[in-house]
């Protein structure tokens, strides 16, 4: 006794949409492979301006890897430096991959228009 076995659409339809998102993801892998250079990680780091909070002063900071390879565990010094102190402050990132970016806060007691805020050291690895 045989039994023959017939797909229906919804089968086809199924096997249609995941053979087509195999072969994207396949092909989108061979060209990432393909066009990624080996250039060594390129951090750009940049402040936005800084707003009140309830203990002092948050300013954004931006840090953009434009370079073809990751960087891990980064760490941003920014100094605030003003007429009567001086403060800094370390955003730490775990992981940075190529051509993206991160943002994160530090926070300053004083205020950073009253003094000369800067960028420091950047350190980060490369695995």
């Amino acid at each position: 006794m045989t039994r023959e076995l017939k797909k229906n659409a919804l089968e086809w339809t199924v096997f249609g949409v995941g053979l087509v998102l195999v072969m994207a993801t396949v092909g989108y892998l061979i060209r990432e492979v393909v066009t990624t250079g080996s250039k060594p990680p390129e951090l750009v780091v940049s402040l936005g301006p800084a707003r009140p909070v309830t203990r002092g002063f948050q300013v954004p900071v931006t840090v953009v890897n434009r370079g073809d390879q990751v960087a891990e565990d980064v760490s941003v010094m920014i100094t605030l430096a003003t007429r009567t102190e001086r403060e800094e402050a370390v955003l730490g990132i775990a992981f940075l991959p190529h051509q993206s970016k991160r943002e994160g806060w530090v926070t300053f007691r004083a205020d950073p228009s009253t003094g000369d805020l800067q960028v420091g050291p950047v350190v980060y690895a490369s695995p």
